[in-house]
């Protein structure tokens, strides 16, 4: 049983890194629901949503932690890309969002857990069909409301970290639709800006003291692996249909938790 759990929590590591990767999100949006439905179907093992949360959370941080190291492989250290003052304005805040909604689970219920994830897949799922038209420049030249990036910001870190998740699937179209951040910019702040979401979500996570070890460390196995393939097969391949394809997956899932709550 316990070869079992360990490649199939490495498996769902994987799959959940390589969208992160692939799509340049957290991966929580996936990896949430194939925790929570995957592992009881075939006998593994039983996560409540409380330890889901935590999973999750310590696969975000991993995942977005090898996206910022490869981002700066391939781009500097000092690449222009990423704008400081973003990072600082909505890192600083989401990272105050995340610690409290992470720290907050803890008091919740399995079902309020699920329907806070409930919510976010709805959202998701719209922001996802929306068409994004992010315009190009350099760092250097974006100007932006500071007030409503910090607030954004501080909102998707308390859900975000409720549900183990760096809300990256609602933040780059909130950068590119409301703040009018650059596409290039977004993509590249972005990945900063939820790694420190990250931080505080682990953070707060630890604080619970409710960590299932052996599942996370497995986990976060598969997720080390995961996020380079996915960079890399997004380099080189149109992921639209993918993206499609993933909208599907969380709709149903919607559907399943929705179903189960009413």
């Amino acid at each position: 049983m316990d070869v079992l759990l360990l490649l199939l929590m490495i498996s769902l590591g994987f799959v959940g890194s390589f969208f992160s990767g692939l799509l340049g999100i957290g991966g929580a949006i996936i990896s949430y629901p194939m925790l929570l439905f995957i592992p009881p179907a075939l006998g593994v093992a039983q996560f409540s949503a409380q330890e889901v949360s935590v999973i999750s959370m310590f696969q975000v941080f991993f995942a977005s932690l090898s996206g910022v190291l490869a981002f700066r492989k391939r781009n500097g250290k000092n690449s222009p890309l990423i704008h400081k003052g973003l990072v600082r304005d909505m890192g600083v805040s989401i990272l105050a969002g995340s610690l409290i909604g992470a720290a907050l689970s803890q008091y919740l219920s399995n079902e309020s857990i699920n329907v806070v994830y409930g919510l976010l897949a709805i959202i998701a799922v719209i922001l996802m069909l929306v068409k994004n038209r992010g315009t190009e420049a350099a760092a250097g030249e974006v100007a932006y409301n500071r007030f409503i990036a910090a607030g954004t910001a501080f909102a998707v870190g308390i859900v975000s970290g409720i549900v183990g998740a760096g809300g990256a699937f609602i933040l780059i179209p909130i950068m590119l639709t409301v703040l009018k951040i650059p596409t290039r910019v977004t993509i590249a702040s972005s990945l900063a800006i939820v790694f420190i979401s990250a931080i505080g979500g682990v953070i707060g996570k630890l604080s619970g003291g409710q960590i299932p070890l052996m599942p996370v460390l497995y986990t976060v196995i598969g997720s080390v692996m995961g996020a380079p393939v996915g960079s890399m097969v997004s380099a080189k391949s149109d992921v639209k249909y993918l993206r499609y394809g993933l909208i599907v997956l969380i709709c149903g899932t919607a559907i399943k938790i929705w179903s189960d709550i009413l």
